[in-house]
């Protein structure tokens, strides 16, 4: 049945999952109708948050001992108030270094994961199957990108240590999906047939209603015309 122009919204029939890998790559950054974003770009969203404040952490914190180790073996000689105010010269000499050395770790480490990530599940997402050459594939060309301004020999370094993450990574989450019993792209697919079967059901029991009524009109209207 054919909607017309003055049809309700959603009377039509339902539109069927996505078939190709473009139209799931499209998917990836559409709102559901719960204004939601699928699950995989959400992860992608939380997987930079967390990278950027695990290269904080890991650049900032040596940064700040190092630099307040520094600041007190210089300061033997100066003069201070009193102990607090040595104590506080140590910390903020110790917190520029940490904000300084965690910008710097956090920035390249949220842009090293977005891309990595974006790549893998976009790989996962057009072939609808993950598997760890998605991972290798995605690794090596990160790491290629991140090393590609050193010339052909920093690109062909910074591939096959990109290849050689992406590989023990791809593994890593392969085994947590066969913990969970599906992968994300076997989930994903289940609830984009149940939703339609929900649904193209819902749909037919409107459609059989309209068609009773209308039965029921036409036949209310050849009595009329009877008497």
């Amino acid at each position: 049945m054919a909607e017309g122009p003055g049809a309700q919204p959603g009377f039509g029939r339902p539109v069927p999952p996505p078939q190709t890998g473009w139209e799931r790559l499209r998917e990836l950054w559409q709102r559901d109708e719960l204004q939601q974003f699928p699950e995989e770009t959400v992860n992608l969203f939380k997987a930079a948050f967390t990278a950027g404040l695990v290269g904080w952490l890991y650049g900032g914190l040596p940064a700040f001992v190092s630099a307040r180790k520094a600041f007190i073996e210089r300061s033997h000689g100066e003069l201070f108030q009193n102990r607090a105010d040595a104590v506080q010269s140590a910390h903020r000499a110790g917190l520029r270094s940490f904000i300084r050395y965690g910008w710097r770790w956090s920035w390249r480490v949220a842009t090293f994961a977005t891309i990595f990530n974006m790549v893998s599940t976009g790989l996962s997402v057009y072939r609808d199957k993950t598997t760890v050459s998605n991972f290798a594939a995605a690794g090596g060309f990160t790491g290629a990108l991140f090393r590609m301004h050193l010339g052909l020999q920093g690109l062909a370094g910074g591939l096959v240590f990109g290849t050689a993450f992406g590989i023990p990574a791809g593994g890593l989450v392969i085994a947590l999906h066969g913990l969970a019993g599906e992968t994300l792209q076997e989930k994903r697919t289940r609830e984009r047939r149940e939703l339609y079967e929900q649904k193209l059901a819902e749909w037919q029991s409107r459609l059989n209603v309209t068609e009773v009524l209308g039965q029921t009109e036409n036949n209310a209207q050849g009595g009329l015309k009877m008497d």
